[in-house]
């Protein structure tokens, strides 16, 4: 560790933050990192790029009535450079853009304040921004925005994202159109000459390494020689959108790292951030850290020292939310937030006498909908925790606003709504009581495929034809990740459906894992029906079966005796 302060250099085009451990070189006035120096190496950033192509925020954006999830991508570059801070301990600089109506059509309608801090004796820096959209300005969508590192390929070339998903990964030159076949999405790439022999033959795809929101705390990249690491670490899901089960990019061959807190991947439209005629909107999305480490000496090229040391570092930074150093008033301290909790309970009838404690359930506080709506918010902030095994949950440190809390206990379907609106001012704590949730059922259950807890873990996953794998997922808890299993389904269903018979079929071996098209032998797809077979001793010829109580997940299915 350093105990060198904290230097700010100005130059004429760049800025250069220093403190003894690293260095970070941003462009003025655009707000770009061009250069990132730490542990002997010059640049951790790939040096080929313009500098416009190497540290950067970007999003997508449309005019308001598009359809669909894409738009016009823009690198967000400030037009004015600022000093926020600038002390012994610590340097905070801002790189601002304004709109005007000059610009309509041109450029996103917002208001966008990039800034970036270095510490004390801080083994990397902190990026956030802050959008901003005027009530009298252009409605529009916003589908994507995120920040983007891209590193030098020759250095980086080890990936992790989990204890079980890190691997050697392919290089760049890999992906281009003389040693690659590009497969149904431009994402996805067959290895037919890559310049390392032991990648050929394998898929390379960006979104076979996602990971839920939940999860994704921590990830990025080793250097072997010398050993460093580079990270990316996200202390909290509070300006992400989707909820704690949206699935999220990370990192992928470039060598590529990600910071992702708006998209519509695995949803669609739903997740297009949306504004209307006259409505203003204001979010901050961050801080996230950049967190560099190494060791002294990696003999064996053993990656584990320093994904250890990055989970570690990972933690520290999750106990310090929210951050008390960002100078930004629009970013709220610990006690300007609130707290709440309580206990959720289960009343099936069908099940037990008494109220089921809600163990392990997905409590948060997320903006004002329906039930189950914080699925496709995007554009608020959302605060989640876990139950204890007797329902018990606590959500600390809330940003002030309105709210309602959401609920969802794995082991039942449907999703659970506090009828009450939830008023967060700074410093409160509110105790919501017992709160019980009643799934929906219209008698007793006759039988049930899966487990209604939001996975498809439990159903058969097939194996990948083996001309198209990612030898990371061979035989791993994730192999759903493998590319082109949807084909698969054509494969084992040729000429008719599956058919599930309740009582002789196991869903772990006869429901497959999505339901999807069958592809025929002309290239075009369609639909697939399946069927349940089951045994009823009465059935009244008067009433058709209601399916409207069932969830739009895959893995369960139910009927009740009412249904008959």
């Amino acid at each position: 560790m350093s105990s060198q302060r904290v230097k700010l250099d100005i130059q004429d085009h760049h800025v250069v933050m220093d403190n003894g451990i690293l260095q970070v070189t941003l462009s003025k006035p655009d707000g770009i990192v061009t250069r990132i120096q730490y542990n002997g190496i010059d640049n951790l950033l790939e040096v080929l790029n313009e500098e416009v192509n190497r540290g950067y925020w970007d999003l997508v954006w449309s005019e308001a009535g598009s359809v669909g999830t894409t738009g016009t991508f823009y690198v967000i570059k400030g037009t004015k450079f600022e000093v926020i801070v600038e002390s012994d301990e610590q340097v905070e600089v801002s790189f601002t853009r304004k709109w005007n109506p000059s610009q309509k059509g041109k450029l996103v309608p917002l208001n966008i304040d990039k800034r970036f801090i270095m510490l004390r004796n801080s083994s990397g820096f902190y990026s956030y921004a802050i959008y901003d959209h005027l009530k009298e300005w252009p409605p529009f969508n916003l589908p994507q925005t995120r920040i983007v590192f891209k590193l030098r390929k020759e250095k980086f070339q080890y990936m992790a994202i989990a204890d079980n998903r890190q691997r050697h990964m392919p290089l760049p030159d890999d992906r281009l159109q003389e040693r690659s076949k590009v497969l149904d999405v431009p994402e996805a790439v067959l290895l037919v000459n890559p310049i390392e022999p032991e990648f050929k033959g394998e898929v390379d795809d960006k979104y076979e390494y996602s990971s839920e929101n939940q999860n994704l705390r921590v990830h990025g990249w080793i250097c072997m020689d010398p050993p460093v690491g580079f990270w990316q670490i996200t202390p909290s899901d509070e300006f992400r959108s989707g909820g704690p089960l949206k699935q999220n990019l990370t990192s992928h061959v470039g060598p590529t790292c990600l910071a992702m807190f708006l998209s519509a991947h695995y949803s669609g439209e739903d997740l297009v951030l949306k504004l209307k005629p006259d409505e203003p909107w204001k979010k901050v999305f961050g801080p996230v850290f950049i967190y560099l480490n190494s060791v002294t000496s990696n003999a064996n090229d053993d990656p584990s020292p320093l994904w250890e040391d990055a989970k570690s570092q990972m933690m520290t930074e999750v106990q310090k939310w929210p951050y008390d150093f960002p100078a930004s008033s629009e970013f709220p301290p610990s006690d300007q937030r609130g707290n709440v909790s309580g206990r959720i309970q289960v009343r099936d009838r069908y099940v037990s006498e008494d109220c089921i404690p809600g163990k392990g359930a997905y409590v948060g506080l997320a903006p004002p909908g329906d039930a189950g709506s914080f699925q496709r918010d995007c554009k608020g902030y959302q605060f989640w925790t876990r139950a204890d095994e007797y329902g018990y949950y606590s959500i600390k440190n809330i940003r002030e606003g309105q709210y309602n809390l959401y609920a969802w206990v794995p082991g039942f379907i449907g999703d659970y709504r506090y009828d009450a609106a939830i008023n967060i001012t700074a410093g409160c704590v509110i105790d919501v009581g017992e709160l019980v949730y009643e799934p929906p059922r219209d008698g007793p259950t006759l039988w049930e495929i899966g487990i209604p807890d939001r996975s498809a873990a439990e159903f058969y996953v097939p194996d990948p034809n083996p001309n198209y794998i990612n030898k990371l997922y061979v035989n791993h808890p994730d192999r759903f990740r493998q590319y082109g299993l949807w084909e698969r389904y054509a494969d084992l269903y040729p000429d008719q459906d599956l058919i599930y018979t309740i009582g002789t079929s196991d869903y772990a071996k006869d429901w497959f894992f999505a339901q999807v098209t069958r592809k025929k032998d002309d290239d075009t797809y369609e639909g697939t029906t399946w069927q349940i077979k089951f045994q009823l001793d009465n059935v009244n010829q008067s009433r058709n079966l209601q399916t409207s109580n069932l969830p739009r997940y895959s893995e369960y299915r139910r009927i009740t005796d009412s249904d008959k």
